[in-house]
Parts: C-alpha cells; structure tokens; sequence
C-alpha cells in the first residue's frame, strides 16, 4: 500500500494569521495520524511563514509516523534537518520567494552539489529523496547522486488530468518504471487530490508514497479532516 504523508504547512498558515497556536499544529499532527495516515510532512521555509523552524524541532517530538522535511538545501536548512534528524529528507530547489514548489532539480548541473548534501544526510541515517519531473535524463542523473528516492513532482499530471487522463499520466508511468530499474525508491507531490489521486496510484507502479497538503486541507473544510484523510487511504489501497 502507499503510505499518505499530510503535509501540515497550511495548518501552520492558519495559525500564523492571528498570531496565536490556534489551530495547534502538534495536536492536528497527531490527529492526522491518528486518522490513519502514515507519515506528516513540513516544508520550512527561510522567512518561516508558515511552518517555523521550531516547528520542526517541535513536531519530532510527537510524530510516530514517518517525517519528512523537504526543502532548498541552503546552509540554514540543512543544520536543521541534521539536528531534527527525521525520517526523510526531499530536497527541493525552490526560490527564496516561492509561493510553492514550480519545479524540479536539474539533477545533471546540481550533480556535484547534490551528491554531497545526499552523502552528508545519508551519513547521519537520514533517507534522501530529490524533487524531479519526468524528464527520463534527469532522473537517470539523478540515481547517480546516490539519493534514496525521488518525488514526482506532479502538477503537470494535475493540470492535464482534466483534459486527457490517459496523456497526463504516460510520462510520470515512464519515469516511476525507469526509476525503479535505477534502484529508485518513488514518492510523488503536489497537486494530488481526491480527484486525481486513485488513477495515479493506479498507474505508477511501485509507488512508495504521496504527499499531499493544500488539496487535502481544503477539501477537509467541506468534508472533514478525519473523513477526507480516509477518503484518501481509500484511494490509495
């Protein structure tokens, strides 16, 4: 079965918006895997405007699940990880100033770098996973970093969804399968949703993991945190 990992960030968004700790982000992290979710995400960034680095510190904490912190592996990001120590690393190559994630790594110009930010994470039993699209050149260069796993960054998958299901998934089915060949773990990200999520799971195989945030916290205005974390489960057995 793949494992559901919540990304939290907006529950962290909502809490910062009135500047107290409601909601409180360790109390819905352990309700989320309570609900049966097998793993809570964080994606800290430098300006900390929605999960804060003491967030990070926090959550290790209480998290029983699987921990994954993803991030731009700047200096101040990767201190934090090593002193967190969680699960699973993703590292993801975005700006500053980002909204969200808009892209995977180029992991043929970022090779050397990578190859030493994987090293120094794997060397303290930390398992590293690197942001990618489907481009098959990227991810073959990207085994050779040494990394344990790839996300699928997956709002292109998302986007044509609605228009031709079949082409949407033919390029992330061809990247899971050659990933794998490459001894590959597979996660995916980013714009996965209760609509979308079942002929995904359905389509790549071996797929290890899915973390989704900002879709499953909006549908759970309407439906419910509990109800839509199972909904979820569902689709992914």
């Amino acid at each position: 079965m793949t494992k559901l990992s919540v990304n939290v960030n907006k529950i962290a968004t909502l809490r910062n918006s009135r500047g107290g700790n409601v909601p409180n982000l360790l109390n819905v992290a352990t309700d989320i895997e309570g609900f049966g979710a097998q793993g809570i995400t964080i994606h800290p960034r430098p300006d900390e405007r929605h999960i804060r680095y003491q967030d990070a510190r926090d959550l290790k904490k209480t998290v029983t699940t699987e921990y994954n912190i993803e991030g731009n592996p700047i200096q101040s990001f990767i201190d934090l990880v090593l002193e967190v120590s969680p699960t699973q690393v993703t590292l993801v190559p975005d700006a500053i100033d980002a909204i969200t994630s808009n892209a995977g790594w180029d992991t043929i110009k970022h090779q050397s770098f990578l190859q030493e930010v994987v090293k120094e994470f794997q060397q303290n039993g930390i398992r590293t996973s690197i942001f990618i699209g489907t481009d098959l050149k990227l991810i073959e260069a990207a085994a050779k970093t040494g990394a344990d796993r790839i996300e699928l960054y997956t709002e292109n998958y998302a986007s044509q969804f609605v228009v031709s299901k079949e082409n949407a998934i033919k390029p992330y089915t061809e990247a899971a399968i050659l990933a794998h060949s490459l001894g590959l773990g597979i996660n995916a990200g980013h714009d996965l949703s209760l609509d979308n999520i079942q002929f995904f799971k359905q389509n790549i195989p071996n797929l290890a993991e899915v973390s989704i945030g900002h879709a499953l916290i909006t549908e759970s205005l309407y439906l419910g945190l509990e109800n839509v974390v199972k909904m979820y489960l569902h689709r992914l057995q």
